[in-house]
């Protein structure tokens, strides 16, 4: 089974998106499991984790919605506000419903860095765990540390690292480079999970395969092809190129791993992951 392990489908209209730009001609328009369901079919990828992209329950119950209506939807990754502990009763009656699979705080929105380290967020951390839910760790490279201190606080949460924790592979210093690199690696330590999407954002607008190389090695290095899982970040990744050339690119980047190995990369991993 081929799987997409991260992708969106959202409708500005709902009115919570309030990262978008208005206006945007990629991003402020609405996206749905037609627009997708060609790319899908073309690359053969038989199942999708469809994944939070607004801070509220009621888009989480929007996407949930659309999974049940959804065949190729295998799972939901949903959101629920750590800063309010009344918010254990969503995520109970959330984990109920057969196709949600766990959270994702957008952390990398969050102005304080530090934010996951409260002590008035930590119930959520342990009801992650009390309820053997997934959590999607999205953050930057400066997030880093303190995600290292919440996985080792947490061992027995399951964490996967969305966005290979977006290297800043624009600024072609060596430094950010190394400084990501160690860091990702401490996280792989802990036994967490990558997915190798959103690269090509977080490269020039021309970039190139041999751009990314670096990166994708090192990903795959850290946390071996068991815990890498391949998702489009779609249709965030139009920003940069379409769904098949980010496709094509990952194809190129993991050419050298065997045939078992790919396999776990473009579905395995994920599917093991979330249990799909």
């Amino acid at each position: 089974m081929q799987i997409d392990a991260h992708q969106h489908y959202w409708h500005p209209g709902r009115g919570d998106y309030g990262w978008m730009p208005k206006g945007h001609p990629i991003l402020d328009r609405p996206y749905g499991p037609a627009d997708l369901a060609p790319e899908l079919a073309r690359h053969g990828i038989d199942r999708t984790v469809l994944v939070q992209a607004a801070p509220t329950v009621a888009e989480t119950e929007y996407m949930l919605g659309i999974a049940d209506a959804t065949p190729h939807v295998a799972g939901v990754v949903g959101w629920i506000d750590f800063e309010r502990p009344a918010d254990l009763a969503h995520l109970t009656r959330l984990a109920g419903h057969p196709k949600f699979r766990g959270v994702r705080p957008m952390i990398q929105d969050i102005p304080d860095d530090g934010w996951m380290l409260r002590d008035d967020v930590q119930w959520a951390f342990r009801a992650i765990c009390d309820h053997d839910l997934t959590f999607d760790a999205l953050g930057f490279p400066r997030h880093l540390a303190p995600f290292d201190t919440i996985l080792r606080r947490y061992p027995g949460m399951r964490v996967v690292v969305d966005h290979c924790m977006k290297p800043q592979i624009r600024s072609h210093s060596a430094e950010s480079f190394r400084q990501w690199a160690d860091g990702l690696s401490r996280l792989a330590d802990t036994g967490a999970f990558v997915k190798f999407s959103a690269l090509v954002t977080e490269a020039d607008p021309d970039w190139t395969v041999e751009d990314l190389r670096p990166y994708a090695d090192h990903v795959v290095r850290a946390f071996g092809p068991d815990r890498v899982m391949w998702g489009s970040d779609w249709p965030v990744v139009r920003l940069r190129c379409e769904y098949a050339d980010w496709r094509a690119a990952a194809e190129a980047l993991t050419a050298g791993l065997s045939a078992t190995d790919r396999a776990r990369v473009f579905g395995g991993t994920a599917a093991a992951f979330y249990r799909l």
